[in-house]
């Protein structure tokens, strides 16, 4: 969200998306424009996702967004959420460690250390073989208390990367704290305060460490009082004190002998009613960009004295007043509405825990990604970024970048062609196969991932269960069921009753049930092609039967295997044609189609398929030529 708006106006294009679609939400650190709409997100849209974030980053974003909710000056209507949404949004954010591996729906993701806040977390994200590294806001410069923003051993195929700075080059670190100090010590020597405007959290703890550190190491400015007015920086220091394993060497050091966030010269500031405002002093208060709040209260109170000073250590917004007052403005306009001058001086130290374009190319040239894609900056200092890259590898025949700079609701399309496997299982998987033999089973998609199953391991791999179809026919019948019993051995050879039965129940072909009813039998079987077949035959002699009774009576019970074999072959000629048949030694019919050769025995009735080949499978069933036969 945007971070100088308040309301429904703060939130991002989101009415551009279907919050029901996403799977996975990814919060890379603390600050509002990051997590700001977290709450209403998870509270008022359709999202049924999971949501990660670091330890660190959840144990601030709950303080700091419960400070957002108590001092933000809208109506209780305009607000986006309430405490009462943040509490319960609480329960729906899992935490992740650093470097854990971690699986939702497929999409594989695990995260650095970024640097620029505490618990702030570059995320690896792999989807289909791809992978995607988000930067968030990162920083490859080590702090007075954070480590760097580590180099992924991983290669990305997409890097999306912060260009907050653009082609600027920052101050080097030690020049940076140096004139920040001095800048300090300047104003408190010539009876002037000084006013820092920060956010409650990120940079103010590294300008608290160096404004410790210095009054520290200098006994003539001890009587000079340093504040940091934030209660939520009061709240959350005992996070930082906690999360010391996140930071860099020398803070976990340092804590061997003491916490360095215990500071030694400054004082916490609960409010303006607790502040004695007699003399030369140090104020750090929020908000950063003075758009409101206690610094803004500081600003007015203390512009119109030239021994004061106001120093900015941070990104500023287009549109604030801490932006307006770089210009050197001769006079500024209070929240009344009242014109002030501006005597105060103003002095810009970016203390921004952003990369600057050094330390993005050199992140960029590690990693070597096909595809860069700029993001989280101002347009102009986006299309700057864009060309210096591409100047720096237009030359380069080795590495090849492209580099992508969308605006707001513009989508990137890229193409990846991964090798897609598929990985056999279950039953399928204990087979012995040969080369060049084929396995058949269910395909199964799951998660970008591809299976070969057998129907029966379905519900042991996937949430699928396979399930069966029972298929009942009733056929007229008045004649005798002996009768009927007859003509079907005959057809099936296999004919059993089913004993215990209420009716006269039969199994034929061992699938297929036949009940007797009054005027009626009835047929029951799973279905399946195989067993239908069956079915049809059943049906196709009791229908026979039914016709023409008293012809039937005089059919001899014997099976004439002569005829048998005859319309057997004329059946496979029919299906399959005169140079797929072989009956030359009178022994075995053979059938060869595709390569494979299917063999049937006269006397047994049975075919041998080897291999199996399913265009012949389907066709080679004995009853089919026996009703050729009793055709």
């Amino acid at each position: 969200m945007c971070k100088s708006i308040c309301g429904m106006d703060a939130l991002p294009y989101i009415d551009l998306i279907d919050p029901a679609e996403i799977d996975l939400l990814l919060i890379s650190h603390f600050h509002l424009d990051h997590c700001g709409a977290l709450p209403w997100f998870l509270q008022k849209t359709s999202f049924k996702g999971r949501t990660f974030m670091t330890h660190a980053t959840k144990a601030i974003y709950r303080w700091l967004l419960s400070d957002y909710v108590k001092v933000s000056n809208i109506s209780a209507d305009d607000m986006l959420y309430t405490e009462t949404d943040l509490e319960d949004s609480m329960e729906k954010i899992e935490t992740i460690n650093f470097h854990e591996v971690k699986e939702v729906a497929g999409i594989k993701f695990w995260c650095y250390h970024a640097g620029h806040v505490l618990g702030a977390a570059m995320f690896m994200i792999e989807i289909a073989g791809v992978k995607l590294l988000y930067t968030g806001d990162f920083s490859r410069q080590e702090d007075r208390h954070l480590m760097a923003a580590e180099i992924p051993s991983v290669k990305p195929d997409i890097l999306i990367t912060e260009s907050t700075y653009g082609t600027h080059i920052h101050e080097k670190r030690e020049e940076r704290e140096a004139r920040f100090c001095n800048t300090v010590h300047d104003i408190v020597n010539r009876e002037g305060r000084c006013l820092i405007p920060v956010f409650a959290l990120g940079r103010a703890q590294e300008l608290l460490l160096i404004l410790d550190e210095y009054w520290q190491n200098h006994p003539e400015l001890h009587d000079i009082p340093i504040y940091y007015a934030s209660s939520l920086a009061r709240k959350c220091m005992a996070v930082y004190q906690t999360y010391i394993n996140a930071m860099n060497d020398k803070i976990r050091k340092a804590i061997n002998i003491n916490n360095p966030f215990v500071f030694k010269h400054i004082s916490n500031l609960k409010s303006m009613d607790h502040f004695d405002d007699i003399g030369p002093s140090v104020v750090m208060a929020s908000p950063g960009m003075m758009q409101s709040g206690l610094s803004r209260e500081l600003f007015e109170s203390w512009c119109t004295d030239k021994r004061n000073g106001v120093i900015i250590a941070g990104y500023c917004v287009e549109g604030t007043l801490a932006k307006h007052i770089m210009t050197e403005p001769d006079e500024i306009t209070t929240m009344s509405g009242q014109k002030l001058p501006l005597k105060m001086s103003v002095d810009y130290i970016s203390f921004s825990a952003h990369t600057d374009y050094q330390q993005t190319s050199e992140f960029i040239r590690a990693l070597k990604p096909p595809h860069v894609i700029l993001v989280h900056g101002e347009q102009n200092e986006m299309a700057r970024l864009k060309a210096a890259l591409i100047r720096e590898y237009e030359d380069n025949d080795e590495v090849h970048i492209e580099v992508h700079n969308p605006k707001n609701t513009e989508a990137v399309t890229l193409n990846f062609r991964g090798e897609k496997l598929a990985k056999v299982m279950g039953l399928l998987a204990d087979q012995k196969c040969a080369q060049g033999q084929r396995v058949s089973g269910i395909l199964v998609k799951r998660n970008f991932n591809y299976h070969i199953l057998t129907p029966s391991d379905l519900s042991d791999y996937t949430d699928l269960s396979m399930g069966t179809v029972t298929q009942s026919q009733a056929i007229p019948y008045t004649g005798p069921i002996s009768l009927l019993v007859s003509q079907l051995r005959s057809l099936a050879g296999d004919v059993e009753q089913v004993e215990r039965a209420e009716k006269i129940t039969v199994r034929i072909f061992k699938s297929i049930t036949l009940v007797h009813e009054a005027g009626m039998v009835l047929l029951e079987w799973i279905a399946n092609p195989l067993n239908d077949m069956y079915a049809d035959a059943v049906a196709t002699v009791v229908l026979e039967v039914q016709s023409n009774p008293n012809a039937q009576k005089c059919k001899k019970e014997t099976f004439d295997m002569e005829l048998f074999v005859e319309r057997l072959e004329l059946m496979l000629h029919d299906m399959f044609g005169d140079d797929c048949v072989n009956f030359k030694d009178r022994k075995n019919l053979n059938v060869t189609v595709g390569g494979a050769t299917a063999s049937v025995d006269p006397e047994t009735r049975l075919p041998f398929l080897l291999p199996i080949h399913h265009d012949m499978c389907s066709c080679t069933d004995m009853e089919s030529a026996e009703r050729y036969t009793y055709a």
